[in-house]
């Protein structure tokens, strides 16, 4: 017994000693885990398990987006509810894997000093949301915001949007080509309902919200695409009614311990 574990002990202080061995031995077990874990990606089709409600954005939404980044409301808004209670009650249900699965780049973040927006579509009028970018303190006193009272002022140029779309379509996002050739007809569909053509819209993005968001029917501003896109932020998926592959994932809301 005692000459078993001295062999043991030799064999095992050998290894450590020739810096050799030990970095052949090592790569060996890093090699097998990592195959271990990327392998099975090369049979499955997607990682993330979709729900029903899910789709692109509109053109208007993503021009909308496009802003929100240019602006780096990322910095101060994260869009991922955890699944601890505290943020459960004040944000609504925790986010799904699937609600990020178009965003490129996504949007979690990793700091908050604002609250978090997954879920702030609807939870706000129009006219809140245009009076607290045009003057966040009008509507929240406490709040570090800086003023975007000048989305209002400038009209909307998105440019050629079939461009963006076809290149988010290139990396996953399902464009079709009918979506992608009526880009810059949908812009002026979705923020001006008298445009026509918002039927169309609508059954190519179900659930898209037709209507003026900036208050001025007259032109399009790029007010109307943040604020088109902040009203769509967690109302496209009815998370109670999620794929039962993402609720069974994901942990039951709890209480999370402070630090």
């Amino acid at each position: 017994m005692a000459s078993e574990k001295a062999a043991k002990r030799f064999s095992h202080k050998r290894i450590e000693r020739n810096v050799t061995l030990l970095g052949a031995l090592a790569l060996i077990t890093v090699t097998i885990g990592g195959i271990v874990e990327i392998a099975p990606l090369f049979w499955i089709d997607n990682t993330v398990e979709k729900v029903d409600g899910m789709r692109p954005y509109t053109p208007l939404e993503l021009a909308g987006r496009n802003i929100y980044m240019r602006e780096g409301c990322y910095t101060c808004h994260s869009q991922m509810i955890r699944p601890f209670r505290d943020e459960v009650e004040r944000y609504g249900h925790y986010s799904l894997a699937a609600e990020s699965m178009y965003d490129h780049p996504f949007q979690w973040g990793s700091k908050r000093t604002g609250p978090d927006l997954a879920r702030v579509g609807g939870r706000y009028s129009d006219e809140w949301h245009r009076a607290h970018l045009i003057d966040p303190r009008a509507v929240v006193p406490e709040s570090i915001m800086p003023p975007y009272a000048f989305l209002a002022e400038r009209d909307l140029k998105t440019g050629d949007m079939r461009g963006d779309l076809t290149a988010l379509s290139r990396l996953g996002v399902p464009y079709s080509k009918a979506s992608i050739a009526a880009a810059n007809d949908d812009v002026k569909a979705q923020a001006d309902p008298d445009a026509g053509g918002a039927a169309e819209l609508q059954k190519r993005y179900p659930k898209a919200q037709v209507r003026d968001f900036d208050g001025d029917p007259a032109r399009i501003t790029e007010m109307d695409a943040l604020v088109a896109y902040l009203q769509m932020l967690g109302t496209l998926v009815d998370v109670d009614k999620a794929a039962p592959q993402e609720q069974a994932a994901a942990p039951a809301p709890t209480a999370e311990k402070a630090p």
